[in-house]
């Protein structure tokens, strides 16, 4: 059976954050939220070290990262401790950030952001990875889920 949605198609699809080391930590790229319904950034860790990894986001009003400051605002958050083993992603506490364990194993992590939900000012946000070790490697994917209207039966995709 054929389904209608197609990712590619459906969604907006983008390399937030490019793999690298983490020794020093880093900030990914801006995404632009303000034209989405929902954003998930969809964090990839290759932890070849036993250190931890701090992950928070940065919202900021500009895609150069005018303004950028902390997310406070609680998120849903969900991870799999070691992708090689299973692909269940499980929902954590709501919150800001999420620390990974320091078990050397391949892990992913997605935050979930809401149209609206980091002020109507902030209209980007990035991922920033703490300082770990140059054998972590990470990387994030935005996915965005556009805004849709409904004109006449029809769904039109609003930018």
């Amino acid at each position: 059976m054929a389904y209608a949605f197609n990712l590619p198609e459906s969604m907006v699809v983008t390399v937030a954050h490019k793999p690298a080391a983490d020794a020093a930590g880093r900030t990914g790229d801006y995404v632009r939220i303000s034209k989405a319904h929902k954003t998930y950034i969809v964090a990839n860790i290759n932890q070849g070290n036993a250190a931890t990894i701090a992950l928070t986001l940065s919202k900021a009003t500009a895609a150069a990262g005018t303004g950028a400051t902390a997310v406070t605002e609680l998120l849903p958050i969900w991870s799999c401790a070691d992708v090689e083993t299973s692909n269940v992603v499980t929902r954590q506490t709501d919150a800001a950030s999420f620390t990974t364990s320091a078990a050397v194993t391949v892990k992913t992590v997605i935050f979930e952001i809401e149209a609206g939900a980091l002020g109507a000012t902030y209209d980007f946000v990035a991922l920033v990875t703490g300082a770990s070790n140059a054998a972590n490697i990470t990387s994030a994917t935005a996915i965005q889920i556009p805004h849709v209207a409904v004109a006449g039966g029809t769904n039109i995709m609003v930018d």
